[in-house]
């Protein structure tokens, strides 16, 4: 028996090795290919080291447009970030604890949009920020982005798995809905807030579909613009591999910081629920 069991361990744990690699070796070869020339990345695109060790599509990129890039995206990212957290939070407990007419329609709505792939919505998005005089600006790149349904439903599920009798003492001592909300509820959601704070950090980060649709100033291009820019050749002639792919590799650097900050702090809903 035990045998069994360890052969089974040694057979996941090669499988799981495996299924990393595969998921790895792109973004191994596309470190690699950053630091080769031109025509070495054309020439042998999948040789993980490079014969001529080079930072010339580093200093291309920092040279160029990066910086303005980076800052936009850093900017929208923080803002987006701060603020989707707190209102998907805020609704999240509204659906969870206010007994309101029509909330289980409103809750089914969120669901429903949930189901709905977001190209569908880029041609109404644009309409809505033209009108609305948001097209081209900062507001339109961020505003849209201040919630979402998948946010609110992390938080509401959350926060159901509280028992509201923890409440009570402070709605006793006179304590209003807002404050028993930040007060005594949130501090315990802190498992699901870290969740929520990767994802919206990690969704703002690497938008491209609404940037795409709400601006189309070269100053208010994000990394994600800046880079499919970039691809699609409009910056330069020829293939350009190290130049494309340096950008992807600073590209994943502040999410790759971020979620190996926060990593060991997520936990599932049901297990922060139960320590509350």
């Amino acid at each position: 028996m035990k045998e069994r069991v360890t052969g089974g361990l040694i057979t996941g744990y090669v499988i799981l090795t495996v299924l990393a690699l595969v998921y790895i070796y792109p973004f191994i070869i596309a470190i690699s290919g950053s630091f080769k020339t031109d025509a070495e990345a054309n020439a042998d695109p999948m040789a993980l080291i490079p014969e001529t060790f080079t930072f010339a599509a580093y200093e291309r990129l920092f040279q160029g447009d990066l910086p303005l890039w980076a800052a936009n995206s850093a900017f929208i990212t923080i803002v987006v970030t701060v603020f989707r957290v707190f209102f998907d939070s805020l609704a999240g407990y509204a659906l969870s604890r206010l007994r309101f007419k029509g909330r289980s329609a409103i809750f089914a709505l969120f669901i429903a949009v949930l189901a709905v792939p977001s190209v569908v919505l880029m041609i109404p998005r644009f309409l809505v920020l033209k009108e609305m005089g948001l097209y081209d600006t900062y507001g339109g790149m961020i505003i849209p982005l201040l919630s979402t349904a998948a946010g609110i439903f992390i938080m509401k599920q959350f926060f159901d798995s509280i028992p509201a009798s923890i409440e009570e003492a402070a709605r006793i001592d006179g304590a209003g809905v807002f404050r028993i909300f930040w007060s005594v509820t949130l501090p315990m959601a802190t498992p699901a807030l870290i969740t929520l704070t990767i994802l919206s950090f990690q969704g703002s980060w690497n938008e491209f579909a609404h940037f795409v649709v709400a601006s189309q100033s070269p100053e208010l291009r994000t990394l994600t613009t800046g880079v499919g820019s970039l691809v699609s050749g409009q910056l330069g002639s020829g293939t350009q591999f190290p130049l494309k792919l340096a950008a992807a590799v600073l590209m994943t650097i502040p999410v790759a910081i971020v979620f190996l900050i926060f990593q060991r702090r997520i936990m599932s809903t049901t297990e922060g629920g139960e320590k509350g």
